[in-house]
């Protein structure tokens, strides 16, 4: 997993890979604890600014419109800067509506280059190398957001540093990388791309699976955090070393992941996944120890990296020039519960947080249902088992 030195699309993924984990990890590391210390949130207002986080997300479709006037490396570039200004800034606004603008401009970036970098991988990459090297990627992003969160501590610990700082240097950093990126040669995919909203009824399985990924990852990333600072009392250097024991495992594993999931399929690495998400989140519904809830915190994270089996289902099912169009369209899809939701189970939050994590495992429980219709060879013209468009 070194860094190639030359300007190649893998390289260029790979810095990609490193730049995202490092804002938002210091970001989400700080979050919980900035925004109940200095914004004086409660769940409700957490839950408003996860869902102004995700609105960016829910509207990425729109990136095929900006692909009429940029090229795609270009705008993926660009949107990068603008998560890094987003992340710089968050520091400096410590009250509500000061919190939501910030988070609003760092989501606009991230989201957009999330789906720039799903469809350039999936452009870049072949079939038989896709899973390794997403396992690769999703490593080499581990790696960066277990050196973020070590920094982070020490800059809390052992530097006294103030939030505002912390941010600020994140985001430079971002910054200078979009500046890197910049400087690399144009590289072409092997089919050019429709510029165009692409929907299609043969997709309707990876529809699905996205769908159930996005509410129920959301769960997970607004309450679970929350969960432990407001009932265990977690500080943020404590939120800190968490996250980064939980990059210890993606880094040793994610890559291994990917590479078992190109020996089993996507139908028996995703069937995996739900069974542990449906057993994590009725624990975190009645878990009333901080040590097990830590526990699941992680075992929940690691799960998640065989959610690439969702992206290789879809390359082989595609057509190839619908790739960044159909990027747009998942990251939309994926973030339409994920829009509503935050807000929605804040409310609920206050009533009962067991109900909000019983919520997650039905979620878990309809994608381990709809993932039994993925065939064991899915290819153009085989993309279900029933319901075959």
């Amino acid at each position: 997993m070194t860094l190639p030195f030359r300007r190649t699309p893998i390289a260029f993924l790979i810095l990609v890979s490193v730049a995202m984990p490092l804002g938002l990890s210091a970001w989400a590391a700080l979050l919980n604890n900035f925004a109940i210390e200095r914004a004086a949130f409660t769940g409700l207002e957490i839950g408003i600014l996860q869902s102004l986080r995700e609105l960016p997300g829910f509207l990425a479709f729109t990136m095929v419109l900006v692909l009429l006037v940029l090229r795609e490396q270009t705008f993926a570039v660009l949107a990068l800067a603008l998560f890094g200004v987003g992340t710089a800034l968050t520091g400096l606004f410590p009250f509500e509506f000061g919190l939501y603008c910030t988070t609003v401009a760092m989501s606009v970036g991230f989201h957009y280059m999330e789906a720039l970098k799903q469809s350039l991988s999936l452009q870049w990459l072949r079939m038989d190398e896709a899973p390794r090297v997403l396992g690769r990627l999703m490593a080499i992003g581990a790696m960066t957001s277990l050196i973020c969160y070590g920094l982070v501590w020490v800059a809390l610990q052992v530097f006294a540093i103030d939030y505002a700082g912390i941010y600020a240097l994140a985001g430079a950093a971002v910054i200078g990388l979009a500046c890197l990126l910049a400087t690399f040669p144009h590289f072409k995919g092997g089919t050019p791309q429709r510029k165009t909203i692409v929907l299609r009824r043969r997709y309707w399985v990876y529809y699905g699976l996205t769908f159930l990924a996005g509410a129920r990852r959301q769960i997970f990333m607004v309450f679970a955090g929350f969960l432990m600072v407001e009932r265990f009392g977690y500080s943020a250097a404590n939120m800190a070393a968490l996250m980064l024991l939980n990059h210890v495992f993606t880094w040793l594993f994610a890559e291994r992941i990917g590479a078992l999931i190109g020996r089993i399929g996507e139908r028996a690495g995703l069937t995996f996944e739900y069974l542990g998400l449906i057993g994590v989140f009725v624990a975190y519904a009645f878990v009333d120890n901080p040590w097990l809830a830590a526990g699941l915190y992680v075992a929940d994270h690691l799960f998640f990296a065989f959610a690439i089996a969702i992206k290789t289902y879809f390359q082989k099912i595609g057509d190839p020039a619908d790739m960044a169009a159909t990027a747009g369209v998942g990251f939309t899809i994926n973030h339409i519960a994920a829009v509503v939701m935050p807000a929605a189970l804040g409310i609920v939050w206050l009533a009962s947080p067991s109900a909000v994590f019983l919520v997650g495992a039905g979620f878990a429980a309809a994608s381990l249902l709809l993932s039994q219709n993925i065939p064991s060879q899915p290819a153009i013209g085989n993309e279900a088992v029933f319901g075959r468009a």
